[in-house]
């Protein structure tokens, strides 16, 4: 009797809570003179990265960056259609990462009421160790998965057990499918209540998926 091929998809995924926030913070100024944008959004940038080196010593922050300066120009159009006189802009973009959750909502409400100041987005993220542990145990369970799907089937034609023949990410064993990303990472940054002197971020758990493509042969 000639092998039975047996081609299964297995999947796995799980949800674990964020353990870094990475915030994005700009600070802007513009005004008709460039020298004086410049000079005035370096004196808005000093204390903030005063403040996140503290923070950083003192282990509310796990690391910071601060990239330099940029500086561009504008003629903004008047209602009327005619050109107005250059408006120069300057912006400083910081990268702020927190381990400290409540830190976070404590620096968050300080640091957005600063002239110039303005509160981005906020990424919520694994720590690279756990993000790879977690990738292969899910990878493990969906291989696992799709063994117990190909022996089901066997079982079902009265066949005996099933040797692997080939596995691969969704996708990749030639068959038409559309490939799919075996790892996938989403977070979404709750509304913070602008009543209080504290934002309260609500991080969403992260989704850790894999699925894979498995071919068995059984007899």
């Amino acid at each position: 009797m000639s092998d039975v091929i047996i081609t299964v998809r297995g999947e796995h995924e799980t949800r674990l809570l964020p353990e870094r926030a990475v915030v994005h913070l700009t600070i802007v100024v513009e005004g008709a003179e460039r020298g004086a944008v410049v000079e005035r959004v370096a004196a808005l940038t000093e204390p903030v990265r005063a403040d996140l080196a503290e923070r950083q010593s003192a282990g509310d922050v796990a690391e910071w960056s601060s990239q330099r300066a940029a500086v561009w120009s504008d003629r903004p159009w008047s209602p009327e259609g005619q050109r107005l006189a250059p408006v120069h802009h300057a912006s400083v973009d910081f990268t702020v990462v927190f381990a400290d959750f409540a830190a976070l909502s404590f620096w968050a409400g300080e640091v957005a009421v600063r002239e110039g100041v303005q509160l981005g987005w906020i990424d919520w993220r694994l720590t690279p160790e756990t993000r790879a542990r977690v990738e292969r145990e899910v990878a493990t369970r969906a291989v696992q998965v799709a063994v117990q799907r190909a022996e089901a089937y066997a079982l079902a034609l009265e066949l005996s057990g099933v040797t692997p023949l080939s596995v691969a990410d969704s996708g990749l064993l030639g068959d038409g499918d559309r490939p799919e990303q075996r790892a996938m990472f989403a977070a979404r940054a709750m509304s913070a209540d602008a009543g209080g002197p504290v934002l309260d971020f609500q991080p969403e758990e992260i989704r850790v998926a894999s699925s894979v493509d498995a071919r068995f042969a059984a007899r």
